[in-house]
């Protein structure tokens, strides 16, 4: 079975409260990433129909602070899909309402996994690309997949072997003081 992207894509809006500001007075980026991953889990459910586990996040940058009293749009699309994983690609939106400008907050893709009630993967529909801009995304999840990979290989290397790259920090400000 294959879906669209259009068939499991949601949006959400969400008045920002006093209450979920930070001591700075913006809106705490902990109440941000907790209704990302809640739209991403809604959106990959949509897709899969079934309940689904958050596996990873790709990195998330907060571009600009989100005020009290703004409304915050959460989209969220399944960009990729494997055997039972998604990869579901969210961006945040703030708007004044008052004055009506609107600002891009934050964008990233979660990893979302199907499970069944024993917690096994279940295998997820496939996904129909319509437009270049589906192909797109799902070629730079391909994209930022191989790169997380072969990154992670680099870190294992220079676990197994630090003495290797200590010249690396001379240009930073440590000092090195092994006993």
């Amino acid at each position: 079975m294959y879906k669209t992207t259009d068939d499991s894509r949601i949006q959400i809006s969400e008045l920002m409260l006093p209450s979920h500001a930070n001591f700075g007075g913006k809106i705490h980026g902990g109440y941000i990433l907790e209704l990302m991953d809640q739209i991403a889990f809604a959106c990959a459910s949509k897709h899969s129909r079934s309940y689904c586990v958050t596996a990873s996040v790709n990195k998330v940058d907060f571009l600009n602070p989100i005020e009290v009293g703004e409304l915050v749009t959460m989209k969220a699309s399944v960009n990729y899909v494997g055997k039972s994983s998604m990869v579901v690609g969210i961006r945040v939106e703030s708007e004044n309402i008052q004055t009506g400008l609107k600002k891009h907050c934050n964008s990233s893709y979660f990893t979302m996994v199907a499970v069944d009630k024993l917690g096994k993967t279940l295998t997820v529909p496939g996904l129909i690309l319509k437009t270049k801009m589906d192909a797109k995304r799902f070629i730079k999840s391909i994209i930022r997949r191989q790169s997380d990979i072969k990154r992670s290989e680099d870190l294992d290397r220079l676990y197994k072997n630090v003495d290797n790259h200590l010249e690396q920090l001379k240009d930073y400000r440590v000092k090195i003081d092994f006993k």
